[in-house]
């Protein structure tokens, strides 16, 4: 149908951008008017690569597609690229795996919505965010999503910082006596290994004897994927060594000893935070070495935040922190000048 003649007049319906494109309709009072609209509408499309003209085919790949696809291309690379696909696949499927075009800021509200009254923590919420806004960055670097990113203006919640929980001394030597009684012949060891440099346990349970060298420990599957060596003492680099000649498993210097931690850390009777299990002795080696008068930037270093933003939350163990308060405060001021 093009232009037809009614009641009213001369009426215009085409689509000048082809089969699937826009429809325009219009009446007029005469066949001229008609067909004078009709060309320069035809002109305009023609001329134009609008998308009110001829809009963009439907992306039909369901948002599962999208997360295989970030994982060839980028998440692969990853060290916890597969468990990042995992996890952005379930939630995938938990939001009913939407189209490509469909999938909305609104649809992952929706979705978080639920997960929190589900009794998810927001900070995991966060996470599950921020894994799916660096995926539609990282497909339209590479040319694979070609629109916005749909979470670009998604906030996240702000989620207060928790107490980040650390032994004390005593609570370190219970913790020692008891892993020394253990049966499992690796956990003192790992467990002194992350006391003495800061290292997460899967660094600390996962080293091999390649990466003991003079007087370092050179930590490569860290969770940056840079390259960190944290100097240990003489004592230390010999237990190492020994105790990968007795129960070292091919180049790895420790077998699997997390289970044996956690039943230590009960008979040592030391309550932890929710989380914080292993993580507490990284938390552990920070706090002692910035009440020890440590520096802060050393700290970053050895740690490998990427960040200072990470290793300023030990900045107020530090003996001196915010001690100036006391002398620089406008009362203290004010008693000096009289």
């Amino acid at each position: 149908m093009a232009i037809t003649k009614g009641d009213s007049g001369w009426k215009v319906d085409i689509q000048p951008g082809g089969r699937g494109s826009r429809r325009f309709r219009k009446s007029f009072k005469t066949l001229a008017e008609a067909k004078a609209w009709e060309a320069w509408l035809t002109t305009q499309v023609n001329q134009s690569h609008s998308k009110d003209w001829a809009p963009e085919k439907r992306d039909t790949r369901r948002l599962s597609e999208l997360v295989g696809t970030w994982y060839e291309v980028h998440g692969r690379g990853l060290r916890a690229g597969e468990g990042t696909k995992k996890r952005m696949q379930a939630a995938a499927e938990a939001m009913g795996d939407p189209m490509a075009d469909r999938f909305s800021a609104e649809v992952f509200a929706a979705y978080r919505a639920k997960r929190l009254e589900a009794g998810v923590t927001a900070a995991n919420m966060n996470r599950e965010l921020a894994y799916f806004r660096a995926m539609f960055n990282e497909l339209e670097r590479l040319g694979s999503w070609n629109t916005d990113n749909p979470l670009s203006k998604l906030r996240s919640f702000k989620v207060a910082e928790r107490e980040l929980s650390y032994l004390t001394e005593e609570q370190i030597k219970k913790l020692l006596e008891e892993l020394g009684k253990a049966r499992n012949p690796h956990v003192l060891l790992v467990t002194k290994l992350a006391l003495s440099t800061g290292a997460r346990w899967s660094e600390a349970e996962e080293i091999e004897i390649g990466q003991i060298k003079a007087g370092l420990v050179q930590f490569t599957k860290t969770k940056s994927g840079k390259l960190r060596s944290v100097p240990i003492s003489d004592e230390l680099e010999h237990e190492l060594r020994e105790h990968h000649k007795q129960h070292g498993m091919v180049n790895r210097v420790f077998g699997p000893a997390w289970a044996a931690f956690r039943e230590g850390i009960e008979r040592a009777e030391i309550a932890l935070p929710e989380g914080q299990m292993t993580h507490s002795l990284r938390h552990t080696f920070a706090s002692h070495f910035m009440m020890s008068g440590g520096n802060i930037l050393t700290l970053q270093r050895i740690l490998g935040h990427q960040s200072l933003t990470m290793t300023m939350r030990y900045a107020h163990l530090a003996p001196d922190h915010l001690q100036e308060a006391k002398r620089l405060n406008p009362l203290a001021l004010l008693g000096e000048r009289k």
